[in-house]
């Protein structure tokens, strides 16, 4: 800690930031504490400042640039120095707030109702920062403490100690050590922790003659995101290298000199700002991140651009760009082997042009570049072609369908609309696939979307201009907007979609498209229907954010990496595991009947096929890492035996009957619904049937099983309905009946008491 206050030890720029949560920083001082093997550090021993480094270079002399071991010497610095180090790059919240109890010796977050007023809980930055004067001064005076003061004084110094324990150091050392060769040996000895892509490995050597190389980067990302544009160092990398070199493999930057690759950087900038302001936004309306489709085709177009000096030759051209990048994204031309793709577009754009890659594309199509009825097959706003619905919304100007003014004409909000309810569907046993088709979709803004919430299209669209549903392509024969004939209507949308679709791509080809720009509106990104799962899914991201976990991509199609293929479209997808780096990424997929699991296992995706289970496996790597649990969780299957509830009666006599009621809502479940409660069955195996009805009633979202039940409008067996039975009142707290009641009423259920009664 004293080096990096003196600058002799530093982080390398090619390393990225911290990455831990607080379960992990709790892990690592529980170990020290107890002393146990916490691993060596490995340093890249340099002398000067020939290399790049994030943090203060206070020295002249010989550096210590961390290679492995990031994680644990920011997590220290943080908690001894009461600050992160001059290097860090994170959340400090991490490791911000430790305490430590002198009764159980644990280490945990401060949490206000639990610490308050409770003098064993002693906040360990201060016992460095500050010294131990003040806490002993209370421990030996406070009446709950002062008995046990020698004892507590003991394991105070057993933590201020932890600052004295030694690290061994591994070493890296020789002047003819290159960038390349310290990268590739931080790769080999980091099996556990985050792998440096062959981006970074590029981009390592190019920060060793230009240090603002990647902060530089960083800045314009951060911008695009701050307009709605979420992209990776690798995406932009990759334009970078199109731009500079034509070529797609990054190992084509080796050549490129560190002023070449500013250059290069700055005209890339211009050339990805023109097309998504002028183009993508303005052109075609994909406004937001969501519906911002192929884009490892934009890496072509800003070669082409550089080629034309950074403008192309006029409107037609622009739009037969426009015409290729869309087929591009619908056929996922990038989507499986990226890099060997775009390879043969930059070869191809620099030699023939746009018409080139258009050419190229078609022959892969044997000349069909017709957009068919099943290219709008796609479920959740993560299919390939939701963004070619939304787009065809923008650009033939579909009117809202009560005031009748074009969306995004007064910059109103628009959001998702369902034309038939969810709710409905679900009850005529449609399937969670069929339910979220995006041929069922339209467009309108939020109240107009408030007027339609939960009623069928029979009963409002008949009332409605045609010439609005025309304009969101809403068939105009009654006959399909009754729910027996869903599956016909949205067979007939279809057809439409593809129609307004292709006459669409062949103005855009031909050059004929009258010249017009688009502005950007707001999308909201939920509809105003309640929706169990939609609802499941964001309490999920939250709680799992809360846990130092990353945020997911939702709604996100996977594919195959080699055939392009369409393997899931997952509910969250974190592609570089819970945590950046670490681990397999990981697949949320609730329609594991609409995935290829076996292809996902395969390609070494860690996929969950339930809320609960994932949930269940992030808490658990947390134990581990906090060193609170030591055994394996419960196997994700259903028990060998036959289910058998408890058979201890609480003393207060109503455990049994309560026990019977939970018994009878699973039979009727699984005989009337087909539905086999599997995950509940283990907790009650683990915790008892109250314990494990208390722990669904503390998690912050639904469970699997509410959701399900909610889809089949039977919430009447779901477990918060037995929790406010009056019958039961006496096993569970009032805040416990209160959070069932709020659960039943948020998504309609009245068949029980309300919280007013």
């Amino acid at each position: 800690m004293d080096q990096i206050d003196a600058g002799s030890m530093l982080l390398p720029e090619f390393q990225r930031g911290y990455v831990w949560n607080r379960d992990q920083v709790r892990g690592l001082m529980r170990s020290l504490y107890y002393g146990y093997p916490v691993g060596a550090l490995l340093v890249w021993e340099t002398e000067g400042s020939g290399h790049p480094v994030r943090g203060v270079d206070a020295t002249s002399g010989p550096k210590q640039l961390l290679l492995d071991g990031q994680q644990r010497v920011t997590t220290l610095y943080g908690i001894v120095r009461g600050r992160p180090p001059s290097f860090f790059e994170g959340d400090s919240d991490a490791f911000a707030g430790l305490r430590f109890n002198v009764e159980t010796e644990a280490f945990q977050f401060h949490a206000p109702v639990k610490m308050k007023d409770d003098p064993r809980w002693v906040d360990v930055t201060a016992l460095f920062v500050e010294g131990p004067g003040e806490t002993y001064a209370i421990l030996s005076t406070h009446p709950e403490t002062r008995d046990r003061f020698t004892d507590y004084v003991d394991r105070l110094q057993k933590v201020r100690n932890i600052v004295e324990r030694v690290f061994h150091i591994e070493a890296i050392t020789g002047g003819d050590k290159t960038v390349d060769v310290v990268v590739d040996i931080f790769n080999r000895v980091n099996s556990g922790g985050t792998k440096l892509s062959k981006g970074d490995l590029a981009l390592a050597r190019i920060c060793s003659e230009w240090g603002d190389a990647r902060p530089a980067m960083r800045r314009n990302l951060d911008r695009w995101r701050d307009e709605g544009f979420s992209f990776t160092p690798d995406w932009l990398l990759r334009n970078v290298n199109a731009v500079a070199t034509g070529r797609a493999p990054f190992s084509a930057l080796e050549d490129v000199s560190a002023s070449e690759f500013q250059d290069s950087l700055n005209a890339t900038l211009h050339h990805v700002d023109h097309f998504l302001r002028d183009l993508a936004v303005g052109r075609l309306g994909l406004d937001h991140d969501r519906v911002l489709m192929g884009r490892y085709a934009i890496p072509v177009i800003s070669r082409h651009l550089h080629n034309r000096r950074g403008r192309f030759t006029d409107g037609a051209e622009a739009d037969k760009a426009l015409y290729w990048y869309v087929h591009a994204a619908l056929r996922g031309r990038f989507a499986g082997s990226t890099e060997t793709f775009l390879a043969k577009d930059l070869e191809t754009v620099d030699k023939s042009g746009i018409d080139g890659v258009i050419g190229s594309l078609a022959r892969t199509r044997k000349g069909n570049m017709t957009i068919d009825a099943q290219d709008f097959e796609g479920v959740g706003r993560g299919a390939r072609s939701y963004p070619l619905v939304y787009m065809l919304a923008r650009v033939t100007g579909a009117r809202d369908l009560v005031t009748g003014h074009s969306l995004g004409s007064n910059a109103s909000a628009v959001q998702v609309h369902e034309i038939f309810p969810k709710h409905t569907l679900n009850k005529a046993g449609y399937t969670r696939a069929e339910v979220n088709q995006i041929a069922g979709f339209a467009f309108l803004t939020p109240s107009s979307a408030m007027q339609f919430a939960g009623l069928e299209p029979a009963a409002y669209l008949s009332a409605l201009d045609p010439a609005a549903l025309r304009s969101q392509f809403i068939p105009e024969d009654p006959a399909l907007w009754r729910i027996e004939n869903y599956r016909e209507f949205l067979a007939a949308r279809r057809e439409m979609l593809a129609r307004a679709a292709n006459a669409f791509f062949g103005e855009l080809l031909a050059g004929t498209r009258p010249w017009a720009r688009l502005v950007a509106i707001e999308v909201s990104p939920e509809t105003d229907e309640a929706d169990a799962r939609a609802a499941q899914i964001r309490s999920l991201v939250d709680e799992l954010i809360g846990m130092g976990y990353a945020k997911p991509a939702l709604d996100a199609e996977i594919a195959d990496p080699r055939s392009g293929a369409v393997l899931a479209v997952a509910e969250a997808f974190w592609p570089a595991g819970l945590q950046p780096g670490q681990g397999s990424p990981v697949v949320l997929e609730l329609d594991p009947e609409e995935a290829d699991l076996p292809r996902l296992a395969e390609l070494g995706y860690e996929v969950f096929t339930a809320v609960d289970a994932l949930r269940g496996a992030a808490h658990h790597r947390n134990l581990l890492a906090s060193g609170d649990q030591e055994d394996e969780p419960p196997a994700d299957q259903e028990p060998d035996t036959d289910y058998v509830p408890e058979t201890e009666e609480p003393a207060h006599g109503l455990g049994r009957s309560f026990d019977e009621a939970v018994r009878h809502a699973m039979d009727l479940s699984e005989r009337e619904l087909h539905y086999n409660p599997r995950y509940f069955k283990v907790m009650i195996s683990e915790h008892g049937t109250l314990g494990a009805v208390r722990r669904l009633l503390h998690a912050p979202a639904v469970s699997d099983g509410f959701v399900l039940l909610w889809e089949r409008q039977r919430l009447d067996l779901a477990v918060e309905a037995l929790v406010v039975d009056e019958r039961f009142a006496a096993l569970f707290s009032t805040e416990e009946r209160d959070v069932a009641i709020a659960r039943l009423e948020e998504f309609g259920y009245s068949g029980q008491p309300s919280r007013a009664d």
